[in-house]
């Protein structure tokens, strides 16, 4: 019996901005898919629009598997993460260590094709693009709560809106200014522009 799939399906137990009021609660399952989306829409825009050849397959597939070891080390908030260089090293080489442990629970004949993207390349381009869906992701979860009246966001909205900006990354930007406009708006806001 392997237990890597029922592993990760507990993702949907791990709530999200645990040091944070939320106006609706966020899991790390639904976080990985939309951060697989949004990496999926910067691979496609830094493809077709900016010119660039990401593996958008690679991308998304990284995305996908972005927070697993989160399911056994829970979702660590940002401030306790990035507290010091030492505390962001030692908290690297328990999710490394989660991440092996993971992939301990399937057949070897499995282990080799899930392995790429449980243990992603950080340098690689691929990369970079999931970072900064997932930053991205962070940002409109900052601007569903401001917009939803919860001020206990909006610090975080302006700094995660700043360190997105800074990136420097085109197809961030494109999204940024076409996509993200409509986060803004309501159901009916979104319909009647059809």
């Amino acid at each position: 019996m392997y237990h890597f799939y029922a592993f990760l399906d507990r993702m949907k137990y791990i709530r999200r901005w645990s040091l944070m009021r939320s106006s609706r609660e966020e899991n790390v399952m639904e976080h990985s898919w939309q951060v697989a989306v949004l990496a999926h829409a910067l691979a496609l825009i830094d493809t077709e629009i900016c010119g660039n050849a990401p593996d958008i397959s690679k991308t998304v597939l990284y995305a996908l598997y972005h927070e697993c070891s989160e399911v056994m080390t829970g979702d660590l908030p940002t401030p306790i993460k990035y507290f010091n260089p030492e505390m962001r090293g030692a908290y690297r080489r328990i999710e490394e260590r989660a991440n092996d442990r993971l992939l301990s629970m399937l057949p070897d004949q499995v282990r080799g094709g899930l392995s790429p993207f449980v243990l992603a390349d950080a340098e690689s381009y691929e990369y970079k693009l999931v970072k900064a869906a997932d930053k991205l992701s962070a940002y409109i979860k900052c601007v569903e709560e401001v917009k939803a009246g919860n001020d206990e966001f909006r610090k975080a909205k302006e700094g995660i809106g700043r360190e997105l900006t800074e990136k420097g990354m085109p197809c961030l930007d494109y999204f940024m200014e076409n996509f993200l406009p409509a986060f803004l708006l309501s159901l009916d806001e979104m319909e009647s522009l059809d």
